[in-house]
């Protein structure tokens, strides 16, 4: 019997005979978690188990073709390319490389027409700093999760083994490669553009073009994941869903994805961070998660003040400050666990003396557990700010620490190739 999380959705069960394979169009895989992919199976005629095996070869192996997909039958792989089916993992379609070792990928989802449009994802190697403080446990090496699912009635008791071989394989690979990063980040698309606005920002330019599935959101982790040879369970990568897009208003397909990535692929909510303007109905959905799901909060503050956030953020005239801390109050935080505000420093516009004491004044007004990560604005053509001088930057830092609010300074990475923050238009030069 289906789980009513999957009767609710009931896109997610497309008949085998609505596939028309000679229109070109394709239906992917890669998206459904093992319980649809089992329901899949079962309307296809197979065992529910082998829905379990297609899960372990898409989000464990992953693998890219049916073909490649050897604990399927040969005819059942035939059966299912001939009505249409494939993996349809996002594609990395266009790689920027920085000379500080950022690389911005554009990423080729699964759309067709004029939904075909790529996303831009971001690889930090030894990430930005932005996690700093937050209760990421960055010291601590990720264990492996136990998997997700079940053992159905005649299934293979050996797919653990077979895990097993395959993770030291990754690590022989991953040592002939002389990998040369300790940890990394990965900051994540949630939709093509933005509809938010903020005024600077590089991805309001694009304006909203669509949202993205919960394949396309995972899929840009896990086609990282391959071209760096990321060994989960092993490998300390922490993801940021604060690329293109804002993940709040995508949210069934954000949190799709971030369950696909926690019970298929294995990472672990808490080396995950997603960013908001301050959606406050999607905040107060976001406090209803399980722990186990959740990942860390962080709000895209950037002004002390509503007239001056009402100026370069204008959803906050609809959810001003207040509303957003009130909401965020009711998230039950973990153990060690604070809530992020990351402030864009705009050069005489919110970097001055004043505004630090009243983000100082804020922060404790909150009575929230909070850290402030600070960004020196990057710039982008067609807009008109101003980079802060570094020792203006410093003395803003040096305010907030001083009154005993944990305050960092995230590291500006890929400037050169426009990957840094708020810099993402899906830009083809660099």
């Amino acid at each position: 019997m289906l789980s009513p999380a999957v009767m609710e959705n009931p896109s997610q069960l497309i008949p085998f005979n609505a596939i028309d394979p000679a229109g070109g169009r394709r239906t992917p895989f890669f998206g459904l978690d093992a319980e649809a992919l089992a329901a899949r199976m079962v309307e296809a005629g197979e065992p529910a188990w082998r829905g379990r095996q297609l899960a372990e070869a898409l989000y464990r192996q992953r693998l890219g073709s049916l073909d490649e997909i050897t604990t399927l039958p040969k005819p059942l792989r035939q059966r299912l390319a001939a009505e249409g089916w494939e993996v349809g993992r996002p594609r990395i379609a266009q790689v920027f490389q920085s000379v500080d070792g950022t690389e911005r990928y554009l990423v080729q989802g699964q759309g067709h027409g004029q939904d075909a449009q790529t996303v831009e994802t971001v690889w930090m190697p030894e990430g930005d700093n932005g996690e700093t403080g937050d209760g990421s446990d960055l010291d601590v090496p990720e264990m492996p999760r136990a998997p997700s699912f079940r053992l159905f009635s005649g299934e293979r008791v050996g797919d653990q083994k077979n895990q097993q071989e395959s993770v030291r394989e990754e690590l022989a690979q991953d040592d002939r490669k002389g990998k040369t990063w300790d940890r990394a980040t990965i900051c994540v698309s949630s939709q093509v553009g933005c509809a938010v606005n903020c005024r600077f920002c590089l991805t309001a330019k694009l304006g909203l073009q669509r949202n993205l599935s919960a394949g396309e959101i995972a899929g840009q982790v896990v086609a990282v994941f391959d071209r760096h040879g990321v060994v989960v369970g092993r490998d300390r990568v922490n993801l940021v869903f604060m690329g293109m897009g804002e993940p709040f208003l995508n949210y069934s397909s954000f949190m799709a994805a971030v369950r696909l990535l926690v019970e298929e692929v294995g990472l672990s909510p808490r080396r995950m961070t997603v960013s908001t303007s301050g959606i406050v109905p999607g905040i107060e959905r976001f406090a209803q998660e399980p722990a186990e799901l959740r990942p860390k909060l962080a709000i895209s503050l950037n002004a002390p003040n509503d007239a001056i956030r009402d100026e370069i953020m204008p959803i906050n005239r609809k959810w001003p400050i207040d509303a957003v801390v009130n909401a965020v109050r009711q998230i039950q935080l973990r153990p060690r666990e604070r809530i992020t505000f990351e402030y864009v420093l705009l050069g005489g516009v919110t970097d001055l003396p004043e505004h630090a004491q009243e983000i100082v004044r804020l922060i404790r007004r909150t009575g929230l557990p909070a850290k402030v990560n600070l960004i020196a604005w990057n710039p982008g053509p067609g807009i008109d700010y101003a980079t802060p001088q570094p020792e203006v930057v410093e003395a803003f830092r040096s305010t907030l620490a001083g009154e005993g609010i944990p305050t960092y300074l995230r590291k500006p990475r890929g400037r050169d190739i426009f990957a840094a923050c708020g810099q993402l238009k899906r830009t083809v030069e660099g």
